[in-house]
């Protein structure tokens, strides 16, 4: 008898170590869970710092990203990361493409060059080694703007060649619209820092006198530099798609190792889990059916047996589960380090070409493009508060007298202190930009029509008070504006028209003076 409560009682602890084996299981399975959900969060947002590379790709990251959110199984999501990590192959090949193209375009323009009669020994020469060269592959985009760079040159060597065979090119007014015209582009493009010294160059020569072998070399100085932004713009761009595409594929593998071995786990499990149950039942109809107590001793003896070898076989795979799936989370959580880091330079990048394409780099006023987004902004805040909002034109009055009597470095210094008056007139909530040339637009929100006119004279009447002074010469800068109120029946852009046309008026009136559009 005492030996059949003996058995009785370690049936029950074994009971209790099932319990706890199935409670760990539980634990591990929710952990998993866990796991499961962070890693699903950093594809999603993998899959936003990949956006902008082609619109196929595009519309495949955000139906992922899409499904992430309602999935159950990570393995439910498997196919369509292949088919993201094939896209992101295919754009990577599509540039490695692209830069074949531009390398055999290359060798077809050196091609024509060397066509070319009575070239200089050395010019032959360079051509030769640089057609040789072009033969190596290229692998970024760093390859190929120099070579382009170099074929510039090359062109512009051929061009000096020939024209020192003829007799020298007359200026011709042609040639100075060219000069004022790419004076005018440089001043509307948005350089680097360190390429503004060279840019200020190019605009003293052009606004002075000028011959075409000078014009020549502004218009390959500004194409050197326009190349030199372009190249660093993509080899940014090339860099993050390629940590993007590494980052895609080490997760893939992850996640499939970590399905794989937790299908394989599952099983081992499910089949552990019969053996246990099966014995415990065997324990059970033995102390039911068996009335020898030998008998019963023996066969109770040799099914906790099983079952121990069973549970020790369990407990050694669900560690080297967790064992695992440590493994993969540390390498996930790597992945994930590396990529922060370079999506922080990367947005730093962004962040500063961003503020360089908003930002006009003489009077350092938002620009045209900043001006559209902010208006786009003002309308829809007109949208939900009905608060009135304005738009002001203003322009500097005789502003080409001043390039003309004193050149354009003092018709620029005009612009920047104008700017700043300008700037310094508005209320934080208040916005001014340049429209360019010598025009601003100012957006004016929460200000009665009763007020709008002494706000703008006294704007005006600041620009006025400035004390410039060119050569020994005290000079009275004024500016006309005119301005509009949007109304509920037009679009923003068909108030900025009113408003112009109210400027149009004010510089017919002897300037210096404010329209409102009624």
């Amino acid at each position: 008898m005492k030996d059949s409560m003996a058995s009785v009682s370690q049936l029950s602890l074994l009971q209790q170590k099932l319990h706890s084996a199935k409670t760990a299981l539980n634990e591990l399975s929710e952990q998993k869970n866990q796991n499961q959900h962070a890693l699903l969060q950093f594809i999603s947002q993998l899959s936003l710092a990949c956006k902008g590379q082609s619109i196929e790709l595009d519309n495949k990251l955000a139906k992922l990203r899409h499904n992430l959110a309602s999935i159950e199984h990570i393995e439910e999501v498997l196919p369509e990361l292949v088919e993201v990590e094939h896209l992101v192959k295919q754009q990577y090949h599509y540039m490695m493409a692209q830069l074949e193209d531009g390398r055999a375009n290359l060798t077809k323009v050196v091609r024509q060059l060397q066509r070319f009669d009575s070239l200089p020994d050395k010019l032959t020469k360079e051509l030769a080694y640089f057609k040789q060269d072009l033969g190596k592959p290229f692998y970024t985009c760093w390859d190929y703007f120099p070579k382009v760079r170099s074929l510039v040159n090359f062109y512009n060597a051929i061009l000096q060649a020939q024209l020192a065979q003829d007799d020298p090119l007359s200026v011709l007014p042609k040639h100075r619209q060219l000069a004022h015209e790419l004076a005018q582009m440089v001043s509307e493009i948005e350089f680097r820092k360190d390429q503004r010294d060279q840019v200020l160059v190019i605009k003293d020569y052009l606004a002075g006198e000028i011959d075409i072998d000078g014009l020549i070399d502004a218009y390959q100085t500004v194409l050197t530099l326009l190349l030199e932004n372009i190249a660093l713009e993509k080899s940014a761009s090339k860099e993050f798609l390629y940590v993007l595409n590494d980052a895609l594929s080490a997760v893939r593998e992850v996640v499939t190792d970590s399905y794989n071995n937790s299908q394989r786990s599952f099983q081992l499990k499910q089949q552990l889990n019969r053996e246990i149950n099966s014995r415990v039942d065997n324990v059970g109809e033995a102390v039911i059916d068996i009335n020898d107590i030998d008998q019963l001793k023996s066969q109770v003896a040799e099914q906790l047996v099983s079952i121990r070898t069973a549970l020790g076989r369990k407990e050694a795979l669900e560690q080297r589960e967790q064992a695992l799936l440590r493994k993969s989370i540390e390498t996930m959580r790597d992945e994930l380090n590396e990529l922060s880091k370079e999506a922080s330079v990367y947005k730093e990048r962004l962040f500063e070409q961003q503020k360089l394409t908003m930002l006009d780099s003489l009077t350092q006023l938002p620009n045209r493009a900043a001006l559209e987004e902010r208006m786009e902004l003002e309308y829809r805040n007109y949208q939900r508060h009905k608060q009135p909002l304005w738009v002001a034109v203003a322009d500097i009055d005789h502003f080409k007298a001043i390039n003309d009597s004193f050149g354009h470095s003092t018709g620029d210094k005009t612009l920047q202190v104008i700017s700043m008056a300008l700037k310094n007139s508005l209320r934080d909530s208040e916005f001014v930009a340049r429209y360019g040339g010598e025009e601003f637009v100012l957006l004016i929100p929460d200000v009665s029509a009763t007020d709008i006119k002494h706000l703008l004279n006294r704007v005006r009447e600041k620009v006025k008070n400035i004390p410039f002074k060119f050569k020994n010469q005290r000079i009275t800068v004024t500016v006309s504006i005119g301005a509009a109120q949007l109304l509920d029946t037009e679009q923003i852009n068909e108030t900025f028209e009113r408003a112009d046309a109210a400027l149009y008026q004010a510089k017919h009136e002897s300037r210096d003076r404010v329209i409102i559009d009624a």
